[in-house]
This record gives structure tokens, C-alpha cells and sequence, in this order.
């Protein structure tokens, strides 16, 4: 599907914190929203991406939701707001999440949007570092 994101815009007030990969307010006109459930490092066979490598759990968890986000009918750009739980969340994992998202698309990044990091103790799956959970609003 061809990247028609004029519905949505991005916002970054210079008196909030910026940096690549965060958008802190997106305004979405219009459109049909998609409520993705949290997607994680397995593939369909429910392998584990990445084994004990945050990193890579964290691209593969990305890589999901813009597989799910286009089965809606949608990109990446379209993602407007993300939850991301993180077991052992720490300044490291932070830092390395936004390093997967940066190279997430077969090397390119996966579109800024509003997230939030949320640190837990468990996910559903014992070796499971990350769970992301997403909204995109899609162009009529």
C-alpha cells in the first residue's frame, strides 16, 4: 500500500523532550483506526527471534507490527501511538530499543510516533524480553 500518510501529523513542541524515533503528539484526521494486539519476537510457528539478544527481540517485536499493520491495510507510517513492555527495562534497554527501531525496516527506521516504555517483570513467554502494543489510523 502506497505511504498516503497526510492525515496524520507529527508534534514536538521545542519545550518537550526530542529525539529521533519519538514524536510527542500525533494528530490523526479522519480514517479508520486499527488497535493491534501486543506483538512479540516470535514468528507464526511460535519460534523465538533473537533468543536472549534485546536488540534483536526488539527488532523482530518492530518487524511484527509492521507485518500486522499491513494485513490492516496499512505502513509503519501509519502506527500513531505505541506501548512498549519491556522486561528489565533499564537506561541500556531503553537506549537499545531505539537503536532497533532506528534500523528496524530492513536497515531504515520505523516511523516516529508517540511511545511510551513501560518496565515489567514477566511477559507471556518465559524468554521474552518485549511486547509491543500499537494503534494506527489508516487513510480512508
Amino acid at each position: 500500500m502506497a505511504d498516503n500518510t497526510s492525515h496524520i501529523k507529527h508534534i514536538n513542541p521545542k519545550e518537550l523532550l526530542g529525539f529521533p524515533g519519538l514524536s510527542q503528539i500525533v494528530r490523526a484526521r479522519a480514517g479508520t483506526t486499527v488497535y493491534l494486539a501486543g506483538q512479540s519476537p516470535f514468528n507464526a510457528r511460535f519460534e523465538l527471534i533473537g533468543g536472549d539478544d534485546f536488540k534483536a527481540q526488539a527488532t523482530a517485536a518492530l518487524q511484527n507490527v509492521a507485518t500486522a499493520v499491513a494485513a490492516a491495510g496499512g505502513s509503519p507510517a501509519d502506527v500513531v501511538s505505541s506501548t512498549v513492555y519491556i522486561k528489565g527495562l533499564n537506561g541500556a534497554r531503553s537506549g537499545q530499543f531505539f537503536e532497533a527501531a532506528a534500523q528496524a525496516l530492513g536497515g531504515q527506521p520505523f516511523p516516529a510516533h508517540a511511545i511510551s516504555l513501560i518496565g515489567v517483570a514477566e511477559l507471556g513467554a518465559a524468554e521474552q524480553l518485549i511486547e509491543i502494543v500499537s494503534t494506527a489510523v489508516l487513510a480512508q
